[in-house]
């Protein structure tokens, strides 16, 4: 049988665990279709997905279909969970996007196109809820191809010469041989959805089980089962823990053959390989490439790693944005404070933090949804019933020009200089670190020292101490002694020049303050247009023309981005003015320059030279002790000359 891995994935309500139930339902996997809604779905195994009725974590099903073993990934629905999401993006030999006809295309909908398309999946699309009223699938069909590709082509029974075109327009090549012959042959339609050029599009009603069985039939005959290399590998794409506390690592097998008490990290060995169907597991001696499989026995593990020949995935680009601090109540701090390790463990984007000076616990999430989550997960897994303190906005800072950072350490009997190129980048795409340095100038192992020390923090700006990002930092020169130098005072030397970059360019006035941005969709009344507008321009945000909804012609919709520290509580503004009929939807859209920059710095009085921890000035020696330089003295003191003149630093930021 071939063997494909997909993922479900869709919108909160869009019905995509239905689907998912359906779609076993009628491969002969489930004897009874259960419901969301009555807490008896397959796939929601979860106490607390029963109780919300929505998906929160991912689950595994075994879905043989004729020819097809498909092994299905479910997926969180709820924007708070995108990053969850994104990790199973990454171990996926296709994706099944689920959109409600009833609600059309909505925004978080686009972020989940724009991660399918930065993972690269081949796409199937399944436009649910057909029986709903007033719903018309050539409209919806034009969204999807205006919102997502030209390439989103209805597949039914019967092929048209239509459709034919449609798909050969997508390729060159493709549609030179389409002219030639007239017909596209069944490789080639399976080759341009696996290179996401054509995105196969069906239509149906998952509760009402119609279309369903047509869409099972176009994923056994459209899709392709990958080539796996020979030497063993595979990708973490989620940690967990079992009802009895065990920690599971899930993994995709992507080449040879996963073997149980096969060594895998740290001299750590594979106790047990589990098979899950929904709750329950089979226990496996082996398992084979392109399988799905969690792995007891391990600790350390975290989604996105690679173990064997596997690469590292790419770290999420959903982040979370909002900061809040832990209230234990009565229970004992430290007890939280395991519970939430725990917690991080399987979702590292929690960022948990401890400050044993303010004995203070924070966390850092996307949402609301996910905070009330996380409270009831304390509760019902660890006897915790906390609470949190109000939130605040995760802010970062960037540069806007190149600079030549120094740093140099040299106490007594130590000695290290370090010449960092530090540039911007693209927005969102955070901290890049690489060497530029020849080895007559800086040997191997003391440039290994100096992009290990890169790579060992989270390095900090210097208008309010946020996380430097956008940023693409470069080993370009310095220097060593034979007699003196040791691996520490390259880690100093090197956290040093970044700092003193830093403060150069706010000399400049070239470092800038982000914060997260929403991308809004707002619903509400037409003669409520003018409130909407004046409320979105009173929150620095911006917005497009209105448009009438289609489904509701006494209903306007207004789009575009806003700031979350203004927009984050406008939700019950909406529903208090529109009398509940109208709705706020919000995905977090990057991060962008600070709209109250000013306030915000003044308010944080932030003193970059006074944070020992990370401090910009630099040790040198003379008559056999040490003394401090201070950061913009720097530039006169160092040893080695800079490699960078002001002008072609100009053009470096140019």
């Amino acid at each position: 049988m071939k063997h494909i891995v997909t993922g479900i994935i869709a919108h909160v309500d869009a019905g995509k665990t239905t689907l998912s139930e359906a779609m076993l339902y009628r491969a002969g996997e489930l004897r009874k279709l259960g419901r969301v809604d009555n807490g008896d779905a397959f796939l929601d195994t979860d106490d607390l997905e029963k109780k919300r009725g929505i998906t929160i974590f991912s689950h595994q099903a075994s879905l043989p279909y004729r020819d097809l073993n498909l092994t299905l990934l479910d997926t969180p629905g709820h924007v708070d969970f995108a990053s969850q999401t994104e990790q199973v993006l990454s171990v996926l030999d296709y994706a099944i996007l689920v959109i409600s006809a009833t609600d059309g295309i909505q925004g978080y909908t686009r972020t989940l196109w724009r991660l399918l398309d930065r993972y690269n999946v081949p796409t199937f699309i399944f436009v649910n809820k057909m029986d709903g009223s007033g719903v018309n699938k050539d409209q919806i069909l034009k969204q999807i191809k205006e919102t997502f590709s030209d390439g989103c082509v209805e597949f039914n029974d019967d092929v048209t010469d239509d459709t034919y075109e449609e798909m050969a327009m997508q390729d060159d090549n493709v549609l030179e041989d389409y002219l030639d012959s007239g017909s596209l042959s069944d490789d080639t339609i399976r080759q341009l959805i696996r290179e996401r050029k054509v995105y196969p599009c069906y239509f149906g009603s998952a509760l009402k089980l119609e279309g369903v069985d047509l869409f099972l039939d176009g994923l056994e005959k459209w899709t392709v089962e990958p080539e796996f290399r020979s030497e063993f590998g595979a990708r973490v794409f989620k940690v967990s823990h079992d009802e009895k506390g065990e920690r599971l690592t899930w993994v995709r097998v992507t080449g040879g053959t996963l073997h149980n008490k096969a060594v895998l990290v740290d001299e750590q060995k594979a106790n047990q390989l589990r098979v899950y169907n929904g709750s329950k597991f089979s226990i496996s001696q082996e398992i084979k490439s392109g399988e799905v499989c969690a792995i007891t026995g391990l600790t350390g593990t975290y989604p996105g790693q690679g173990l064997g020949s596997e690469l590292n995935a790419e770290k999420p680009s959903m982040q979370p944005v909002l900061n809040y601090a832990l209230d234990p109540k009565k229970y004992d701090i430290h007890e939280c404070l395991n519970a939430l390790r725990q917690l991080e463990d399987e979702d590292p984007q929690l960022h948990v933090t401890w400050s044993s000076h303010l004995q203070e616990i924070r966390v850092q999430i996307m949402g609301e949804v996910q905070l009330e989550i996380l409270q009831q997960l304390m509760l019902e897994r660890f006897n915790l019933d906390i609470s949190f303190g109000e939130g605040s906005i995760l802010y970062k800072e960037t540069i806007t020009r190149a600079v030549e950072g120094v740093g140099h350490f040299e106490p007594l009997r130590h000695y290290s200089e370090v010449h960092l190129l530090m540039q911007p980048t693209a927005p969102d795409s955070g901290g890049t670190f690489n060497a530029d340095c020849s080895v007559d100038v800086l040997g191997k192992n003391w440039q290994h020292q100096i992009m290990t020390s890169l790579n060992a923090k989270e390095h900090l700006g210097v208008l309010i101490g946020a996380p430097i990002t956008d940023i693409n930092i470069t080993l370009v020169g310095g220097q060593a002694s034979i007699v003196h130098s040791v691996g520490g005072d390259f880690r100093e030397a090197t956290w040093r020049a970044v700092r003193q970059g830093l403060m150069m360019l706010k000399q400049q006035n070239a470092c800038v303050l982000l914060e997260p941005w929403y991308r809004f969709r707002l619903e509400i009344g037409q003669d409520q247009v003018g409130r909407a507008m004046n409320d979105i321009q009173r929150m620095s945000g911006t917005f497009d023309a209105p448009s009438a909804n289609e489904s509701s012609g006494d209903m306007a919709v207004l789009t575009g981005v806003a700031p979350v520290s203004e927009m984050q509580d406008y939700a019950q503004d909406v529903i208090g003015y529109t009398h509940g009929q109208g709705q706020l939807d919000c995905v977090v859209d990057g991060y962008r320059d600070c709209h109250n920059a000013e306030e915000i710095i003044a308010a944080r009085d932030y003193d970059p030279v006074g944070d020992l921890d990370n401090t910009p000035g630099s040790v040198f020696c003379a008559h056999g002790a040490g003394y401090p330089v201070q950061w913009d003295d720097v530039p006169t003191t160092a040893h080695v000359p800079y490699i960078y003149s002001q002008e072609q630093l100009q053009e470096l930021s140019n």
